[in-house]
C-alpha cells in the first residue's frame, strides 16, 4: 500500500466540521463557543456540513446525507482538514456508500475517535490516507484541563518531527459537558509494561468495538508490520473485562494478526472496573502476544487527555520493565 500524508495544518486553514456518526443537535451552545474560540486561538477558520443539524431517532442523520458532507468537504479545495463531531454507534452504515476515489485524490487531515474508528481504518485501507484517531470537534469544548489534548494535537497535526508520548499528570472520566467547572482529575499512574520488548510498524486500531465491526469486510486494514492501538469504552460496564477479552482473541485470531509487532492498550473509563491486573491477565492469557511487546495505560481512549493517533502512520516501541518508550516517528 503506497501512504499518503496529508499537509499539516497552518494558520489560516479552514477546517469542516462533519457528523458521519451522531449530530450536531446534541451539542449545547456554549459547548459551541469555546470549541469556536479554541480553533480560532489556533488560528483556523471552521465551516460545516450541510446536514450536520439532522437529527432522527437514533441521534443522527441518513446515510445520504452523512455521505454528502463527507464527499462535498473532500473535494472543496478550501478546506484542508475535516473533523467530526462526536462519535456514535453507527458509522460504519457509510462505507458502502463512500466514493473512495474522492478521498484519495483529495488528501487532506481526517480527525476523530470513538465509532470513528471504523471510517478512521477503512480510509487507510481503502485509500492509503494517513488520518487520525483523535479530538472530535467537541473535545475542543473543554473549558479546563485541555492542554495536553491540545499538546499532543498540534505535534501531530501542526507540526512534522517525530515525537515521544509521555503520560500526562492527571486524568479524567467525569462528565466535563454538564459542568465545566466541576472537574474529579485522578493521578496518572503512568505507563505499564506488560510484556517488554521492541517495535516498528504501521498504527492501526482506536476503539476496539468499532474495530472489530470491520472484521471480515475489506475495510480492515492490512499492513505488512503493523503496531496495534486498542481501547475500549464503559458500554460493557462490569463486564468490560469479558468483552475486551473476547474482541481481542477475535482479532488474535484473524489471519492478519501475524503481521502484528506491538501492541499498545489505552485508558479504560471507571465504570469499566478494568484494572491493570485484569489487562495483565488477558494479555497474558494470549500465547500470541508472548513475544511481542504490549503496554498499557496511554492516554487514548474514551477519558481525557488524549493523543492525537495517526492511523497508517509509523510508531517505535520499547519496553523493558519500567523503562518504556513510545514514539511516533512519521505522522
Amino acid at each position: 500500500m503506497k501512504k499518503i500524508y496529508p499537509a499539516k495544518l497552518q494558520s489560516g486553514d479552514e477546517l469542516r466540521v462533519i457528523a458521519p456518526s451522531r449530530s450536531m443537535s446534541i451539542i449545547g451552545a456554549d459547548s459551541r463557543e469555546i470549541a469556536k474560540k479554541r480553533f480560532l486561538e489556533l488560528g483556523l477558520k471552521v465551516s460545516f456540513g450541510k446536514h450536520i443539524e439532522e437529527s432522527d431517532e437514533f441521534r443522527s442523520s441518513s446515510i445520504k446525507s452523512r455521505v454528502s458532507d463527507i464527499h462535498d468537504a473532500f473535494k472543496d479545495k478550501k478546506v484542508k482538514a475535516v473533523f467530526t463531531i462526536i462519535g456514535g454507534f453507527n458509522c460504519n452504515q457509510i462505507l458502502d456508500y463512500l466514493d473512495w476515489e474522492i478521498i484519495k485524490n483529495n488528501p487532506k487531515i481526517f480527525c476523530g475517535f470513538s465509532d470513528i474508528t471504523a471510517l478512521n481504518n477503512a480510509i487507510f485501507q481503502k485509500t492509503g490516507l494517513v488520518n487520525y484517531s483523535g479530538p472530535h470537534y467537541s473535545t475542543f469544548s473543554q473549558k479546563l484541563h485541555f492542554d495536553y489534548t491540545l499538546e499532543y494535537f498540534k505535534k501531530c497535526l501542526m507540526e512534522d518531527a517525530p515525537f515521544e508520548i509521555l503520560a500526562s499528570e492527571n486524568w479524567s472520566d467525569d462528565p466535563w459537558y454538564m459542568d465545566q467547572d466541576k472537574r474529579i482529575l485522578i493521578k496518572n499512574e503512568g505507563l505499564r509494561s506488560i510484556n517488554n520488548g521492541t517495535a516498528e510498524g504501521t498504527i492501526i486500531g482506536g476503539n476496539l468495538g468499532t474495530l472489530s465491526l470491520l472484521q471480515g469486510t475489506s475495510y480492515f486494514p492490512i499492513v505488512k508490520d503493523a503496531i496495534l492501538f486498542v481501547e475500549d469504552d464503559e458500554m460493557d460496564g462490569g463486564m468490560t473485562d469479558v468483552s475486551f477479552d473476547r474482541r481481542l482473541q477475535s482479532l488474535i485470531s484473524m489471519p492478519q494478526f501475524k503481521n502484528v509487532r506491538g501492541v499498545v492498550i489505552g485508558r479504560f473509563q471507571n465504570a469499566s472496573k478494568m484494572t491493570i491486573d485484569k489487562i495483565t491477565k488477558i494479555v497474558k492469557s494470549k500465547r500470541e502476544l508472548s513475544k511481542i511487546p504490549v503496554i498499557a495505560g496511554v492516554d487514548f481512549g474514551h477519558t481525557d487527555p488524549k493523543i492525537t493517533l495517526p492511523i497508517g502512520g509509523e510508531a517505535r516501541l520499547s519496553a523493558k520493565g519500567a523503562k518504556i518508550k513510545l514514539e511516533f516517528t512519521k505522522h
